[in-house]
Parts: structure tokens; C-alpha cells; sequence
């Protein structure tokens, strides 16, 4: 409903700037009258009775605060309050007076926006006199909502409010409570969402929440979210209607927010593996050593973002989501990038993120992003340090050459290395192939130990990676051009003739 609306500022700048963000709103307005200072104030508000008033605090002099407080008592206008003082005694007075808000200059375009509609709002319900907030009945109370033997049927419709951040709370509750809803019962504040009764008539229910939410998003950025209980079951209890809304209010992980949704049908989860299988683990291994963003975005795309109802339990995609999370781990232990400060704080929130992210969407963008940086941590690593794969490869043969099972495959596979590329790596750096590098340290070794130790050669055969000791002297003699035991007996002869000498 239109209104005549007082602003009243010292700064003519001020005054016009006011005046052009009311009139270029969606609000109706009878008429706006201006203001320069106290005095002019004072006799236009007695003339006029404007409906709303919009006053620079600092305007009114000491010795007018008493008269200005008395006409705000008497002519009950909807107050909105300006102030260059962000100080106790500003905000002890616009409490005193019933200020709808108090604003501290220099103020933004929406938070002026955000004060004119709630003003706007006031006023609408103040006109229907509509101003008192629904109360409790006796018959409908929180026990209602959380207790299933508190009742039998209700005869209330539902809607459950959800903003996506709880902190959104305090402002949604009191957005709700002055919005001028029609056949409202009851509100029901909860911790991370508003629940509100109607009263069962042909009055669509749905219209009126899709106006709401559009008059929430013209104020607050918060996203929010709403599910409609569609009344065809009349017999069911207000904690069976509250269970099934609460239950419903889930699909926000998968579709996200700023949606009216009529909760007409039950949200039975899927199963889903929560792990990776083992072709799985081995694809996310390949495309992180290949460092291919584009196919793991398609990978994460399509497993993640083209679900269809029935969806599967949220709990078991996050888990899918930290399996592959172990893997990108691995990646970055293998590149040194756990190392570092800044990596290891962002890989804490993005495992966060998993956890307690209430859309999927921006999970799995959290990781393309995270990994997108992994990438180019992992590029800087390998053009500082060509070489590294091939020591790594070698420090990792030098330390497991006793297992006569080592092979190529597991050594590239440890310094995330295609086999074929790793041994092409290999010969380039060292001029000799794979089995030729790991023979090379395994004589080296089986000669220090025929020098150093009495054990027998079978045993230094074992030591040394070969269950075969006749085809460990074949290969000893051929790369050193001895036998085992010729070697043995030549170096203690050198020894001792070393030492009679």
C-alpha cells in the first residue's frame, strides 16, 4: 500500500540521493517530502503525518530530542534512523524510539534498499492491521513438530524455510514474521531453518512462498531454500509432515538453493560404492600423472553432476569424494607438495569442504580448482628438477633391490611414471636399461658383502635379490669377470699381501 515518506538530512546530497533510490524502487509511494534540518523537520512531520520517516539522527538538537520523541509516540510512524556515529548512545537511542534500523553513514545502495523494503513491509502490515506475530496455540506447540505421539492429524499445511548459511537465521526469522502472509497460523523458529503453519484453504500456498522468496533475495544475498507440504495427507501427524519436509529439504546437496519445492513425494536414497574400485583408483593414478585437468573434469562431471533422482545418500558421496581426495593426496606427497604450508592448509579445507559443504556443485569445484594449483606446483617441481624421477627411480631400487620380485612397472608406478616412459627415461640419463641399472646395484652390493661378511654365497644370492645362486655367479662372473668365490679368494689374497708388505 502507498505511503508519504519524510527524509529528512542536513546534506542536500544525501536528502536527493534518498529520494532517487525510494523512487526508483519497486515501492509505492504517495508522496516524499524533504527535510534540511530539525525545525522544518518538526513542522512538516505535525502538518503531514507521514506514514514513514527517515531522519539523520545528528540533525535533531538537544534541546528538540524530547519534542521529536514525543511526535514518534504520538503519530506512530513506521522509523527508519541515520547517523555519521556508529556509537552506543546512537544505538541506545534508535532502541529506545523503536527504530525499524538504524543506519551509520556512509551507507551502501542495498542496505538502504534492505531498510526502505522492510519499512515498506511494516507499514503494508501495519495497514492490514496485521502487526501482531503469531502466537503458540494451545493445541499447536514444538512438542507438535519433534514428538510422534504428541498428536493425530493436524489440519495445517507446511512450509519449511532453509537458508543455506545458519547465521541467515536471526535475519529470515524476522524477515518472515513482518512478511504480510495470508491464513498464517504459526511460525516455529528452528536452528538452521523457519517452520510455518497455514491454515488449510484453497489459498495457493505455493504462490505466496515464490513472492516471499523474490522479496528475501531483493534484500539479503543468502541463498535460501523451500519445501511445501501439499496437504493430501490429512491424516498425518504435524511430526510425520515435519519428518518428510526435513527429509525432502536434502535434495538441496544435489540441486541447491533458491527453489520452491512441493515435498508430494517420498526421498528414498540409492546405494552407491562409496570407494574407488581398483580400475577406478588406477584411472584417477593415470590422469594425475598425466596431469590432464580436462579429463578429470569430465570424470568428475559426469560422475557427480549428472545424478538423477533417486539420488544416493549424500554420506556416501562425500565418502566417494574423499577416496578420490586419498588419491590426490598421494600426488602430492609424490611431488613434495604436502611440503608445503599453503598447499597443506588448502588441502584441509577442501577435505572440509567434503565433509560439511551443503552442495555437491561446489564440492566437486573446490577439488577441479584445488587440483588445478596441484598442477602447477607439480610442473614447477618437475622443469626445476628434470632429473628427479630418474634418482627417485633409482634411490627406490637401491632400496628394495633385495626383492626378487621388483620390477619396472612398480618402480615407475612409485614415481608416477608410465613404464615405457620411465625406462625411456632411464636409458636417456643413464645410457643402460632397467635390468642392466638394477643388476648393476645388486653386484654392487653383493660385492660388499663377499668383501666385508664370511656369509656364504648362497646366502648373498638371497640377500641380493636372486633365489637362484647358480644364476646369480652366472651374472656376477658376467659383470664382473670373476665368479663370486674367485672374487672372495682374490680380494683376501690382495689383503694379505697388502698387509705383509
Amino acid at each position: 500500500m502507498e505511503g508519504t515518506w519524510l527524509i529528512a538530512d542536513r546534506d542536500l546530497n544525501e536528502r536527493e540521493g534518498l529520494k532517487w533510490l525510494l523512487k526508483s524502487s519497486s515501492i509505492p509511494v504517495k508522496n516524499i517530502i524533504l527535510a534540511s534540518d530539525d525545525q522544518e523537520f518538526m513542522l512538516l512531520f505535525e502538518k503531514e503525518s507521514p506514514d514513514i520517516i527517515l531522519v539523520e539522527l545528528d540533525m535533531v538538537k538537544p534541546e528538540n530530542e524530547f519534542k521529536f520523541q514525543d511526535l514518534i509516540q504520538i503519530y506512530e510512524p513506521v522509523l527508519l534512523l541515520t547517523s555519521a556515529e556508529a556509537t552506543f548512545e546512537k544505538a541506545r537511542l534508535a532502541i529506545d524510539m523503536q527504530a525499524l534500523d538504524l543506519m551509520i553513514k556512509p551507507f551502501s545502495t542495498m542496505k538502504v534498499k534492505s531498510a526502505f523494503q522492510k519499512a515498506a513491509r511494516k507499514l503494508d502490515l501495519k495497514q492490514r492491521g496485521n502487526l501482531n506475530i503469531p502466537k503458540a496455540s494451545k493445541d499447536v506447540s514444538y512438542k507438535g513438530l519433534f514428538l510422534s505421539d504428541h498428536d493425530t492429524a493436524i489440519s495445517y499445511n507446511i512450509a519449511a524455510f532453509k537458508p543455506e548459511s545458519s547465521t541467515a537465521m536471526e535475519k529470515l526469522h524476522a524477515f518472515l514474521t513482518e512478511y504480510p502472509f495470508k491464513h498464517l497460523h504459526q511460525i516455529f523458529p528452528l536452528s538452521d531453518m523457519v517452520i510455518l503453519l497455514f491454515e488449510l484453504t484453497s489459498f495457493p500456498i505455493r504462490e505466496q512462498c515464490h513472492k516471499a522468496m523474490r522479496k528475501w533475495e531483493e534484500e539479503f544475498s543468502h541463498p535460501l531454500a523451500i519445501i511445501l507440504d501439499n496437504g493430501t495427507e490429512s491424516e498425518m501427524t504435524l511430526n510425520q509432515k515435519y519428518i518428510g519436509i526435513r527429509k525432502k529439504l536434502e535434495f538441496t546437496y544435489y540441486k541447491g538453493y533458491r527453489q520452491v519445492v512441493e515435498a508430494d513425494s517420498s526421498l528414498d536414497w540409492v546405494h552407491m560404492d562409496p570407494f574407488l574400485t581398483p580400475p577406478e583408483q588406477r584411472e584417477w593414478v593415470d590422469m594425475l600423472r598425466e596431469l590432464d585437468i580436462e579429463k578429470i573434469k569430465k570424470w568428475l562431471y559426469d560422475e557427480f553432476l549428472q545424478l538423477q533422482e533417486p539420488y544416493p545418500d549424500p554420506g556416501l558421496v562425500r565418502i566417494r569424494l574423499t577416496s578420490i581426495l586419498a588419491q590426490i593426496r598421494r600426488f602430492m606427497m609424490t611431488y613434495h607438495i604436502d611440503e608445503q604450508q599453503e598447499a597443506e592448509k588448502e588441502y584441509r579445507y577442501i577435505f572440509n569442504s567434503i565433509l560439511y559443504d551443503s552442495v555437491l556443485y561446489r564440492s566437486v569445484q573446490n577439488i577441479i580448482l584445488f587440483i588445478q594449483k596441484l598442477f602447477l606446483a607439480a610442473d614447477n617441481y618437475q622443469r626445476n628438477s628434470m632429473q628427479n624421477p630418474i634418482e627417485r627411480g633409482i634411490s627406490y631400487m637401491e632400496s628394495n633391490f633385495s626383492n626378487p620380485d621388483l620390477r619396472l612397472e612398480e618402480v615407475a608406478e612409485f614415481v608416477y611414471r608410465n613404464p615405457s616412459y620411465f625406462s625411456h627415461l632411464l636409458a636417456s640419463k643413464t645410457g643402460t636399461s632397467f635390468t642392466e641399472v638394477l643388476t648393476g646395484i645388486r653386484m654392487k652390493e653383493a660385492k660388499r658383502l663377499l668383501i666385508e661378511t664370511s656369509k656364504p654365497i648362497k646366502e648373498i644370492a638371497v640377500l641380493v635379490g636372486y633365489h637362484n645362486s647358480n644364476y646369480f655367479s652366472k651374472l656376477f662372473k658376467q659383470s664382473i669377470g670373476l665368479s663370486p668365490r674367485q672374487f672372495r679368494d682374490n680380494k683376501i689374497q690382495d689383503e694379505k699381501a697388502q698387509f705383509n708388505s
